[in-house]
């Protein structure tokens, strides 16, 4: 280079500095720093919102000659079969009612369906069996399924399509949303399919099932027993955690990804997320659906209601507040993926296309976006490795310009990002110590009837993190050789090093949510390269502007996900027991979610003149969101009917006997099992009257599973945060138990065989526990329990079920050297949040003397 063009360029040099200088000292007023802010939060409320909450236009009774899903007819149907009542397991609404019911109108859709076209086939079946499920045996006799199997005329495949869902219920629950709304959902399926001259390659059976709510039975019995069940290759299951609004996918799979294509490919309103998936996996979420056993037999997809988790198992689960445009969005859904399923070449050889995991998630329902795991790993080295390597042209970009080395910039960049680390870490934990703080107060689930208080008491006090140190940094440094822009760019790229680190380490872990960062991050690479290509990288502010507009679909994805999992979880949070503090998981989230939709935005806050201004707004924001939550009615969590605090309770007379059969307790009492953290703090001061009740802790230590009717494994799981309130007036249970030793037959002088008669109502549960020197040998339930037995101090426990067999159950028990066992019963009625029980203990003992 000559002497000249030397010249030029470092004049050059130190006039793009010079203006650089200029253009940085240019700020903006002071007074729209917190227009800034607000015009994001604005847009959440104009945007995300509507499309959560969009839903299609319902289709009505004059309609149905387009061969559609017809909501209205759905409704009706779902009026019906609502209004027969609690429809629990054994009861005759269930096992009657019910079944008459639907056989009425799958008879109806048979006889209108087009005969030259498709062949339909009606079975009742019955089953039978026992499984092992966490520390219990489930067994189960005599529960229904119907299973409705539609075929085209002269179809020879024997490839099977399955779609299920239950219309039995939890008690005192006339369960539209979980899950009649589904099980109409299918009959109009059926009706539209069988009705329309739409042929498909393989037949489609509807399974109908009349016991998930005890465990998931009658989906156990069906795929294991029936004569169709080695033909299924993949299916779809349908239930509810709430009720009305858009149907969520949340399961996929497992390991075929073909599955999820098909989704994308045939969905009109697709509706899903990976992130759904694992956290529900990952035991977070207090519920189950028949997928966790249909999907050890095959591949499938589970979608469920998700909206209004606040009726969830509840009496005010109820029809009327389900509507027809709800019904339309999850008809069109399932009626238009069963048909793409039903053709699928995949289901010839569903094991042929085993191919791994997917990543899936939509965007505010106009897309659907899915890949491979696979793909997903390479995507987020990739982008994180860019980012790193632009970042670091950045930086070279910045010495140049500023006249300084490259090593005076990063260690720059070093402080810079030891600050936004900081800021990173107190984003996260500021809404965790509320959280906590809330908690240790006894004034969880503040937020529980008022969602609006999340913003206040968690996204402000993220917001705070985020804001606090960094503008204390820029207003307190003096370097004048790398400009004030410069310096704002540091910083967002440190905010884009520790998301690409932060996605490399997930990745590795193998968590497939990891997409969820690699959006806000792939955005900012976008908006860096522009900007590097462009002059604006170099011109004061002038780059912001690009980086406000790529942070645009971010910040409306991340806060539409953000938004999901409140929806979600908020409901759930009053009945997961009291153990667990629900609002550490919201705060998280809400963090988590504000971390990702203004990581990159919130620090922009310091191209305007006093930011300290909106640091102080985002704290005041934050006390008068925690008086609020603790000192008005605002913050009291619950409300009649639309958001009530759940108390599970059972009413228990105990029995306990001696060795020589004689009585030696008779007691009575309410069994409190609190569903939240206020357990009952919420019921002090009120008429309900709680004098005497006492931990149950000291019955837990005296007698086997707290002598006390155990009956659900989320009771065994809590029993030592329950609660005994004693009574003085005997219950009278409106059910009996009986359990009658048949026979007891000594085989020699150290083996011994018990046989026993159990009668009572439809669901019962047996303890067994032998003493130390007693070794149960054999019984009639599965050997493997046996031989792997719960941990001390829990007992043996098998809760037996039935349907529409009612027959007593017969089982023996043999028993080797010293025989002492307990044996415990109890027979259950269940009412809303109300159980009658009778629990007894019968004590057998008998020494076998060595001859």
């Amino acid at each position: 280079m000559s002497d000249k063009e030397k010249l030029i360029t470092d004049n050059y040099e130190k006039e793009s500095s010079r203006k650089s200088e200029n253009e940085g000292r240019k700020q903006v007023s002071w007074y729209l720093a917190t227009g800034f802010l607000l015009f994001w939060g604005l847009l959440f409320f104009a945007v995300v919102l509507p499309f959560f909450y969009r839903l299609p236009k319902a289709m009505m009774m004059e309609d149905a000659n387009k061969n559609v899903f017809i909501a209205e007819r759905a409704r009706k149907d779902l009026y019906t079969l609502s209004n027969i009542g609690t429809k629990m397991v054994g009861s005759k609404e269930n096992e009657i009612e019910a079944v008459q019911f639907l056989l009425k109108q799958l008879n109806q859709i048979k006889e209108d369906s087009l005969k030259d076209y498709f062949d339909i086939e009606i079975d009742l079946s019955q089953a039978s069996g026992q499984f092992i499920h966490t520390d219990l045996i489930i067994m189960y006799q005599g529960v229904q399924n119907i299973a409705v199997k539609l075929t085209p005329k002269n179809c020879t495949n024997q490839n099977y399509l399955l779609v299920n869902s239950h219309f039995d219920s939890k008690p005192e629950t006339p369960s539209a949303g979980d899950a009649g709304f589904m099980v109409v959902t299918m009959m109009e399926v059926l009706r539209v399919m069988s009705t329309t001259q739409e042929t498909f390659e393989h037949p489609i059976v509807f399974l109908f099932n009349g016991a998930e709510e005890s465990f998931l039975l009658a989906s156990h019995g069906f795929i294991n027993q029936h004569k169709w069940a080695p033909n299924f290759k993949a299916f779809v299951n349908l239930d509810a955690g709430g009720s009305n609004g858009r149907e969520l996918l949340f399961q996929s799979g497992p390991n075929h990804s073909w599955l999820v294509d098909y989704y994308n490919k045939y969905s009109k309103h697709p509706f899903g997320t990976t992130l759904g998936e694992e956290i529900f996996q990952s035991g977070v979420i207090p519920s189950d659906s028949d997928f966790r056993i249909f999907k050890e037999h095959m591949p499938g997809l589970d979608m469920g209601q998700i909206f209004n988790g606040y009726i969830y198992h509840t009496k005010y689960d109820v029809v009327d507040l389900i509507s027809h445009e709800s019904l339309q969005h999850t008809g069109d859904n399932v009626l238009s993926l069963v048909r793409g399923l039903s053709n699928a070449t995949e289901l010839n050889n569903a094991q042929a296309h085993n191919n791994g995991h997917s990543v899936f998630f939509d965007f505010l329902g106009l897309y659907f976006v899915h890949y491979s795991e696979a793909t997903g790993k390479s995507l987020n080295f990739g982008v994180a490795g860019a980012a790193i390597i632009l970042i670091f042209i950045s930086m070279w970009r910045m010495s140049v310009i500023s006249q300084v080395s490259i090593c005076h910039v990063i260690r720059w960049f070093i402080l810079v990002m030891v600050i936004q680390v900081i800021s990173f870490v107190l984003s996260l934990a500021l809404p965790m110590v509320i959280a906590y703080g809330m908690d240790s107060l006894g004034l969880s689930l503040t937020y529980y009837s008022t969602p609006m208080l999340i913003v206040g008491l968690y996204v402000c006090p993220s917001l705070l993190g985020l804001s606090l140190p960094i503008t204390i940094y820029y207003s307190l440094q003096r370097n004048n050789k790398i400009s004030a822009p410069y310096h704002l760019q540091l910083a967002l790229h440190s905010q884009a090093v520790i998301l690409a680190l932060l996605a490399i380490a997930l990745t590795v872990l193998g968590i497939r949510s990891t997409y969820v960062v690699i959006i806000p991050l792939v955005f900012y690479f976008a908006s860096l390269a522009l900007n590097l290509l462009a002059p604006l990288h170099d011109r004061g502010y002038a780059w912001t502007g690009m980086l406000k507009l790529s942070q645009v679909i971010p910040c409306l994805y991340c806060s539409y996900l953000s938004y999901l999992f409140i929806v979600v979880l908020t409901p759930m949070g009053a009945r997961a027991g009291s153990a667990s503090n629900r609002d550490l998981y919201i705060a998280a989230i809400a963090a988590v979610g504000t971390v990702l939709s203004f990581g990159f935005l919130v620090p922009l806050i310091n191209i305007f003149r006093r930011p300290s201004f909106v640091v102080f707004a985002l704290l005041a924001t934050t006390v008068l969101s925690l008086f609020l939550a603790s000192s008005t009615q605002l913050g009291f969590p619950y409300r009649p009917k639309t958001s009530g605090q759940r108390v599970a309770y059972l009413h228990v007379r105990n029995k306990f006997y001696e060795y020589d059969g004689t009585l030696s307790k008779d007691e009575s009492g309410y069994w409190f099992l609190y569903q939240d953290r206020r357990k009952e703090t919420v019921l002090e001061g009120s008429n309900v009257n709680l004098t005497g009740l006492v931990s149950a802790k000291s019955n837990c230590d005296k007698y086997m599973m707290c002598g006390m009717p155990l009956y659900d494994y989320r009771y065994v799981q809590q029993r030592l945060e329950s609660k005994w309130l004693p009574r003085s007036r005997p219950i009278e249970p409106p059910g009996s138990t009986t359990l009658e030793m048949l026979s007891k037959t000594i085989k020699n002088s150290t083996h011994c065989r018990f046989e026993f008669n159990l009668t009572g109502p439809p669901q019962m549960s047996i303890f067994i526990q032998a003493y130390e020197d007693v070794k149960i040998a054999n019984w009639s339930f599965l050997m493997s329990y046996l031989s792997n037995p719960p941990k001390y101090p829990l007992s043996y426990h098998i809760f037996f079920n039935y349907g529409i067999d009612n027959s007593p159950l017969n089982f023996f028990m043999e028993v080797t050297r010293l025989l002492a066992a307990t044996i415990g019963t109890y027979c259950a009625t269940r009412s809303n949040y109300s159980t009658a029980a009778i629990l007894t203990f019968f004590t057998i003992s008998e020494l076998l003397a060595a001859k």
